[in-house]
Protein backbone atom coordinates (compact mmCIF):
# COMPACT_ATOMS: atom_id res chain seq x y z
CA UNK A 1 0.00 0.00 0.00
CA UNK A 2 1.16 3.48 -1.22
CA UNK A 3 2.46 5.77 1.75
CA UNK A 4 2.99 9.64 2.02
CA UNK A 5 6.90 9.69 2.79
CA UNK A 6 8.40 13.46 2.98
CA UNK A 7 12.46 14.06 2.37
CA UNK A 8 13.93 17.00 4.38
CA UNK A 9 17.45 17.19 3.19
CA UNK A 10 19.47 20.09 1.37
CA UNK A 11 21.88 17.57 0.08
CA UNK A 12 20.93 17.16 -3.98
CA UNK A 13 22.80 13.68 -4.49
CA UNK A 14 21.05 12.50 -1.08
CA UNK A 15 17.38 13.90 -1.96
CA UNK A 16 17.77 12.16 -5.56
CA UNK A 17 19.25 8.66 -4.34
CA UNK A 18 16.31 8.95 -1.28
CA UNK A 19 13.47 10.11 -3.63
CA UNK A 20 14.37 7.14 -6.17
CA UNK A 21 14.38 4.81 -3.56
CA UNK A 22 11.04 5.52 -2.28
CA UNK A 23 9.53 5.90 -5.46
CA UNK A 24 10.44 2.35 -6.10
CA UNK A 25 8.95 1.22 -3.41
CA UNK A 26 5.74 2.66 -4.20
CA UNK A 27 5.43 5.50 -2.10
CA UNK A 28 4.11 9.22 -3.08
CA UNK A 29 7.62 11.12 -2.08
CA UNK A 30 7.75 14.98 -1.55
CA UNK A 31 10.68 16.84 -0.83
CA UNK A 32 11.98 19.71 0.92
CA UNK A 33 14.99 21.33 0.92
CA UNK A 34 15.49 23.04 4.49
CA UNK A 35 14.09 23.12 7.70
CA UNK A 36 11.45 25.46 7.24
CA UNK A 37 10.05 24.53 4.08
CA UNK A 38 10.11 20.82 5.93
CA UNK A 39 8.07 21.87 8.63
CA UNK A 40 5.30 23.68 6.20
CA UNK A 41 5.61 20.48 4.11
CA UNK A 42 5.01 18.50 7.30
CA UNK A 43 1.59 20.24 8.18
CA UNK A 44 0.18 20.47 4.95
CA UNK A 45 0.61 17.10 3.61
CA UNK A 46 0.42 14.80 6.86
CA UNK A 47 2.96 12.64 5.80
CA UNK A 48 2.79 8.94 6.74
CA UNK A 49 6.77 9.21 7.42
CA UNK A 50 9.97 12.14 7.28
CA UNK A 51 13.25 11.56 6.77
CA UNK A 52 14.55 14.08 8.15
CA UNK A 53 18.40 15.33 7.97
CA UNK A 54 19.80 17.33 11.26
CA UNK A 55 22.16 19.37 9.57
CA UNK A 56 20.24 22.19 7.41
CA UNK A 57 19.84 26.18 6.62
CA UNK A 58 17.23 27.77 8.19
CA UNK A 59 15.43 25.46 10.49
CA UNK A 60 18.21 22.39 11.75
CA UNK A 61 16.53 19.11 12.15
CA UNK A 62 16.01 18.93 15.73
CA UNK A 63 14.09 21.88 15.30
CA UNK A 64 12.15 20.16 12.66
CA UNK A 65 11.61 16.91 15.53
CA UNK A 66 10.70 19.39 18.18
CA UNK A 67 8.00 21.04 16.69
CA UNK A 68 6.25 18.00 14.84
CA UNK A 69 6.51 16.26 18.29
CA UNK A 70 5.04 19.45 20.34
CA UNK A 71 1.89 19.51 17.64
CA UNK A 72 -0.94 17.01 18.80
CA UNK A 73 -2.40 16.49 15.06
CA UNK A 74 1.17 15.63 14.01
CA UNK A 75 2.57 14.07 16.50
CA UNK A 76 1.75 10.40 15.42
CA UNK A 77 4.06 11.05 12.20
CA UNK A 78 6.74 8.69 11.80
CA UNK A 79 10.17 10.49 11.57
CA UNK A 80 13.57 8.30 10.47
CA UNK A 81 16.61 10.85 11.24
CA UNK A 82 19.44 11.21 9.02
CA UNK A 83 22.73 12.77 9.50
CA UNK A 84 26.24 12.94 8.50
CA UNK A 85 26.86 13.29 12.29
CA UNK A 86 26.79 9.34 13.41
CA UNK A 87 28.42 10.25 16.82
CA UNK A 88 26.59 8.65 19.89
CA UNK A 89 25.70 12.06 21.13
CA UNK A 90 23.63 13.41 18.34
CA UNK A 91 21.82 10.16 18.00
CA UNK A 92 20.75 10.13 21.40
CA UNK A 93 19.40 13.41 21.29
CA UNK A 94 17.15 12.77 18.36
CA UNK A 95 15.82 9.94 19.88
CA UNK A 96 15.33 11.72 23.19
CA UNK A 97 13.59 14.38 21.22
CA UNK A 98 11.03 11.75 19.89
CA UNK A 99 12.88 10.50 16.74
CA UNK A 100 11.38 6.53 15.92
CA UNK A 101 15.09 6.21 14.34
CA UNK A 102 18.35 7.37 13.60
CA UNK A 103 20.49 6.52 10.44
CA UNK A 104 24.00 7.79 10.01
CA UNK A 105 25.21 8.78 6.55
CA UNK A 106 26.25 7.15 4.35
CA UNK A 107 23.89 4.88 4.81
CA UNK A 108 23.81 1.27 2.78
CA UNK A 109 20.02 1.54 0.43
CA UNK A 110 18.87 -1.76 1.30
CA UNK A 111 19.32 -0.81 5.65
CA UNK A 112 16.85 2.35 4.81
CA UNK A 113 14.61 0.88 2.67
CA UNK A 114 14.23 -1.88 5.60
CA UNK A 115 14.23 0.72 8.12
CA UNK A 116 11.55 2.80 6.22
CA UNK A 117 9.37 -0.55 5.79
CA UNK A 118 9.74 -1.24 9.69
CA UNK A 119 8.74 2.39 10.44
CA UNK A 120 5.76 2.20 8.15
CA UNK A 121 4.41 -1.23 8.86
CA UNK A 122 4.36 -0.26 12.92
CA UNK A 123 2.06 2.36 12.04
CA UNK A 124 -0.79 0.27 10.53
Amino acid sequence: MSKRILIVDDEPNIVISLEFLMMREGHEVRVARDGEAGLAAVKAHRPDLVVLDVMMPKLDGFAVLEAVRADQSLAATRILMLTAKGREAEQQKGLALGADAYMPKPFSTRDLVEKVKELLESRD
